[in-house]
């Protein structure tokens, strides 16, 4: 259940969360609880404000979920940034072309702080990274859009260090359908079946997260070796038209494939889900703020800040056992060596359970599975094992 707050409370919940985004160590936990464990998330979407509002990943900012001092709080060994351009709003060569400066602007940030982070590209480059202690970044395409329907641009992609890429994102392509709109295939079209099978025979994983039912299962029948699905939660859990079915996480356990349990809240909460439009007004407002800042890209970012605390004023946030119920029942229904974690931060803005603000307080998660009877062995395989194991077989797979 999630609890509304009073302006009183409000007040002094906000000025918490502020100073918890500012300290560096963990509020509820310690950061022990990631010893032994290699954290590696699926779906971080930081590279976009990283352009779009000219952050850097040295400077811990209240309003940012990810940047080194909270990777370093967090635990976290390797994630998955995501490389995510607008699939509606634009041509399919202008996604190819903000595609490619959002891949320049990760690895250029990555060259900026080599003590701390390491380009990496395979599972022995995680693994190396964390022997050096430093974080692995790696680089996920989040829509095939960017591709402009063209196997040569997927593979100058792979060249460039992508290692996954999403089918489609919020939108169709001419050779796939998306669980969001059902304006084009339903599908994977012959071209996108051709598509799958070039990502198998370079070892770049397919991801399925936004895709329609049909393009789930038929790329899961078209590809030769395991599937991820980065970001999504259980649709018996709570029924978004973006969460897997049980009959899709049992398919997805049949192909060896791993989901990665997303945090945003609106996936993982029918009633929150309802509540956010009372959100209404203050999205209006992120508009206007949006078009006041243009060209103030740090005073952009403060003022979006605030206005996502007024919306934790407004609806409250979801209790972190509610991430858990679906990571519990992801691995009952498809098994626990199916099981991973997206956390889809830095695009979600504070609509992500309480306790889990930033990547810093990752810790709580891994205290909550404890407390919830997993072992030690099923979190180590949630928090990253499961998703080294699908890199090593799409690098032993490819030719």
């Amino acid at each position: 259940m999630t609890a509304k707050l009073t302006r009183r409370e409000f007040g002094m919940s906000s000025v918490a969360l502020l100073g918890s985004y500012m300290r560096p160590q963990i509020l509820e936990t310690e950061a022990s609880q990631l010893v032994d464990l290699l954290y590696v998330d699926l779906h971080v979407d930081t590279p976009g404000r990283l352009l779009n509002e000219g952050l850097n990943l040295s400077e811990s900012l209240p309003y940012t979920h990810v940047d080194i001092p909270k990777m370093r709080q967090g635990g976290l060994t390797g994630g998955f940034f995501a490389v995510s351009t607008p699939a509606r709003s634009q041509t399919p060569l202008s996604a190819v072309k903000n595609a490619l400066r959002i891949t320049d602007v990760i690895v250029e940030e990555v060259a900026r702080h080599p003590n701390d982070l390491f380009l990496a590209s395979t599972s022995g480059d995680v693994r190396r990274a964390s022997r050096e202690d430093r974080v692995a970044i790696l680089i996920g395409i989040e829509g095939g859009h960017m591709i402009d329907s063209s196997l040569e641009v997927l593979r100058q992609f792979y060249r460039l260090g992508a290692r996954y890429m999403g089918l489609t994102h919020s939108g169709n392509t001419p050779w796939v359908g998306s669980a969001e709109y059902d304006d084009g295939p339903d599908g994977l079209t012959d071209f996108g079946r051709k598509v799958v099978r070039e990502m198998n025979r370079l070892g770049m994983m397919v991801d399925l997260s936004h895709a329609s039912d049909r393009a789930f299962f038929d790329a899961i029948d078209a590809s030769n070796v395991p599937i991820l699905n980065t970001h999504a939660a259980c649709r018996s859990v709570s029924n978004h038209p973006r969460n897997l079915s049980d009959d899709m996480l049992k398919a997805l356990a049949q192909n060896g494939g791993v989901l990665g349990v997303a945090y945003y809240a609106g996936m993982l909460d029918d009633k929150f889900r309802n509540r956010m439009s009372e959100l209404r007004e203050i999205n209006r407002q992120k508009g206007a703020v949006r078009r006041a800042f243009a060209e103030d890209k740090r005073r952009l970012s403060e003022e979006l800040w605030k206005l996502e605390v007024a919306g934790v004023e407004l609806i409250g946030q979801v209790p972190l056992s509610r991430l858990v119920d679906h990571i519990e029942h992801a691995a009952t229904a498809a098994g626990i060596d199916h099981v991973g974690v997206g956390c889809d931060y830095d695009s979600v803005g504070l609509r992500v359970p309480e306790g889990l603000e930033h990547i810093g307080k990752t810790p709580n998660l891994v205290a909550a599975l404890r407390a919830r009877g997993f072992s030690d062995e099923d979190v180590g395989k949630v928090m990253g094992g499961n998703v080294l194991r699908v890199m090593r077989q799409a690098e032993g797979a490819a030719e």
